[in-house]
């Protein structure tokens, strides 16, 4: 409920509800081509931020795949006891998959009838017993950069596919390219509904909400998408099921969980504004923040994938930014009136 004692922040704007409507859609308007102009921007970087957006899905796959072969390494055992037994030890194979960038496929051959062809040029002639000599088997690693391998290259499934990964592409960088913009168009509508003397704080929340949307975009593609790319393949891999990616479905997931983040952050001046108008006391928010936890959660979990580590990553920063929201309530509400730039009320105003 509106506090008595505060004024009413719409009560002296000379502007009728149609009014506030047409300014809303001139906002819309004014954002929305300014989307599109950082759209068309956006073509012209969409080839690098391809890569750019691939690159945390090779790194998590990379990862991914040299655990898989030191632990095929490990496991590996002879045929028969005391048959040959690897060629390499597990140092060295260490040192080329960790350190090196290489990858192997662990393969096995009759080595003396590769003997015979490499030193003939003709194929070895068949031997008297059918029997496949299982126990004569020796193990080969071949070996290859991890760059090359292509269980680590993202695929597409159709020619089409690459022109719609170059458009989502470019709509990424017109949103991130367009966000100050269009925070800038949202709270000129704000500051419509303020007094005269109020609309200063839109200078001051303006560079702060834009600070947040960024931050939350940067913690959500350069922090969160390896810690949820390294829990969703060991999933794969306790399933015992091997990835195989497609850039597109990656593209997505890029495009949804950045722009989640970025719009979560956004939420300790929405709890400011909601108290600066009346709606919600800071009260209130210290006696719900249970509540708000909850909630909290929840939204976390519709606003990203389904998988733990993006929900509790998005979930525990709006934890923190709830309660930040709640100093800066409480530090507004404070501070003398004056500080504040708010006229105090009189009987008359209520």
């Amino acid at each position: 409920m509106p506090r008595p004692t505060d004024d009413d922040l719409f009560q002296s704007s000379t502007m009728t509800f149609g009014e506030h409507l047409e300014e809303l859609r001139t906002c819309l308007i004014r954002a929305a081509a300014g989307l599109a102009i950082a759209v068309l921007l956006g073509f012209f970087v969409a080839r690098p931020v391809v890569h750019l957006i691939e690159e945390p899905l090779r790194r998590a796959l990379g990862t991914y795949y040299s655990r898989r072969a030191l632990e095929t390494f490990d496991q590996w055992r002879p045929r028969s006891e005391g048959g040959p037994a690897l060629p390499y030890s597990r140092a060295e194979v260490r040192d080329a998959v960790v350190n090196r960038g290489l990858s192997f496929e662990l393969r096995e051959v009759h080595a003396d009838r590769l003997a015979k062809v490499l030193g003939t040029g003709s194929t070895p002639t068949s031997g008297t017993t059918a029997a496949f000599a299982t126990d004569a088997l020796v193990p080969v690693l071949l070996w290859q950069p991890m760059a090359r391998d292509p269980r680590v290259s993202i695929t597409t499934l159709s020619a089409q596919e690459a022109f719609g990964i170059y458009i989502k592409a470019a709509m990424l960088v017109g949103v991130v390219l367009a966000a100050p913009w269009i925070f800038y168009q949202l709270w000129t509508f704000v500051a419509a509904g303020l007094y005269p003397h109020e609309k200063r704080w839109v200078w001051t929340f303006l560079p702060i909400s834009i600070g947040l949307f960024m931050a939350g975009v940067f913690l959500a593609f350069f922090f969160v998408f390896d810690f949820v790319l390294d829990y969703l393949l060991q999933f794969n891999e306790w399933l015992g099921l091997d990835p195989d990616p497609r850039i597109s479905e990656w593209l997505s997931f890029v495009l949804i969980l950045p722009i989640g983040f970025g719009i979560g952050f956004q939420l300790p001046l929405v709890m400011l504004f909601l108290e600066r108008i009346g709606i919600v006391e800071a009260e209130t928010y210290a006696s719900q923040w249970r509540i708000a936890v909850l909630v909290i959660v929840v939204v976390s979990a519709v606003l990203t994938p389904a998988d733990p580590y993006s929900m509790l990553f998005l979930a525990g920063p709006l934890c923190l930014l709830y309660f930040g929201g709640l100093w800066l309530c409480r530090r507004f509400a404070a501070a003398p009136s004056a500080a504040r730039g708010l006229q105090p009320a009189t009987k008359a105003s209520q």
